[in-house]
């Protein structure tokens, strides 16, 4: 690797981490918000809530990447072209083919990490995560565990505790149960524990009172007990059947999934494979975006009031191709054996390389002279080629 390609490699390593870091850091807060909103409101702490956000992670960086290494190289061509490095190089002669050579190796080195994110760290951390999930949602104890607070740990239960001791014992307890419209029960205890039992969790309350009232004819019965156990488990729906997400099923597992397992999993074959084939063909795609931001910057010439048509060419010929990928996506996950089409997007976005690399090269080849100094249009030889 030459001198220009190492400094253009470094260039756009450089921006392309910097640029993933903003857009990552803007997903990640929106993202986090949403869980911060879920996760603290249900009672879990501050632990549980940086694993989940950590856990998503991976699928950030899997939509992120493709954009900053696009965004990236925008930039690094556009600052060469205002300082007229990509200026003096074409003069001399270097061809557009040649300009290009490193920000394929960009490509592939982005294209690898998309790769491993995509087939390997993304189905990881999604199956963790709904794991976890399923976990904190089966966790009461978060629930309750909060005091001076009226929670609402499910659809017709209201509970409040004035003070939690370090024992984890609960102190002046007030708990209203309305799961039954035809009933309403009010349980008031001075203490209380909540323990767990085969059966599922159990609150233990002490010294209380419990008062039910009839809706219907507005009686009110009250009964006062020295210890009382009451089973939250029956009124809170438990995990039960852990169903699985497309996105944590690993690429071989989709890639030659069978009608039974696609039975068995409740998802549609078409769509499973279709997926499994879209992780490669991800993979592949993210080579072109920045091939084509290169090749469109050098479409033009040396201008002061910069490149700007040629960078929305640039992102104008960037969204078909997202355009084909949806096509291609709610086509092929109807019918089963149309999963090729996943790799529609790649070649679209080869194909238009292509094409802009051999636009390039034309408007750049430089001009042969003969042996009077002049070319065979009569130009000076000292002339920038335009």
């Amino acid at each position: 690797m030459g001198r220009y390609d190492r400094y253009i490699l470094s260039q756009l390593v450089a921006l392309f981490g910097f640029f993933s870091l903003v857009l990552i850091s803007v997903y990640w807060v929106n993202a986090a918000v949403d869980l911060f909103d879920s996760l603290i409101a249900d009672g879990q702490s501050l632990t549980v809530f940086l694993e989940f956000t950590a856990l998503s992670l991976p699928q950030i960086m899997l939509t992120v990447l493709p954009v900053s290494a696009f965004v990236g190289t925008l930039y690094i061509f556009n600052r060469m072209i205002g300082e007229s490095e990509l200026v003096v190089l074409q003069t001399a002669g270097v061809s557009a083919l040649r300009l290009l050579r490193p920000v394929l190796a960009f490509g592939l080195i982005v294209a690898v990490l998309v790769g491993i994110l995509a087939n390997l760290l993304s189905p990881a951390a999604r199956s963790q995560f709904i794991d976890r999930s399923q976990e904190v949602q089966e966790d009461l104890t978060g629930r309750f565990l909060r005091e001076g607070q009226f929670l609402h740990p499910t659809e017709g239960l209201t509970v409040y505790i004035r003070e939690i001791t370090e024992l984890g014992e609960f102190r002046d307890l007030f708990l209203q149960d309305r799961s039954d419209p035809r009933i309403e029960t009010t349980y008031t205890a001075t203490r209380a524990l909540l323990v767990r039992s085969e059966t599922g969790p159990r609150l233990v309350m002490f010294d209380g009172l419990a008062q039910t009232l009839d809706p219907a004819t507005q009686r009110l019965a009250t009964i006062r007990f020295d210890d009382f156990t009451y089973d939250i488990g029956a009124l809170i729906e438990e995990g039960g059947f852990r169903s699985y997400d497309l996105r944590e099923l690993s690429t071989l597992a989709l890639l030659t999934a069978t009608p039974e397992l696609a039975e068995r999993l409740d998802m549609a074959l078409a769509e499973m494979r279709f997926a499994g084939h879209d992780r490669i063909a991800r993979a592949l795609f993210v080579i072109f975006p920045p091939l084509i931001a290169a090749a469109c910057l050098m479409l033009g010439t040396f201008s002061r009031f910069g490149v700007w048509p040629q960078i929305l060419l640039a992102v104008a010929l960037v969204i078909p191709l997202q355009m084909i990928w949806n096509i291609t996506e709610a086509t092929a996950v109807r019918t089963v054996g149309l999963h090729p089409l996943a790799y529609a997007q790649p070649l679209a976005g080869a194909l238009m390389t292509a094409v802009l690399t051999g636009l390039a090269m034309r408007r750049r080849r430089p001009r042969r002279y003969g042996r009077d100094g002049q070319d065979g249009q009569g130009g000076d030889p000292m002339a920038v080629p335009a």
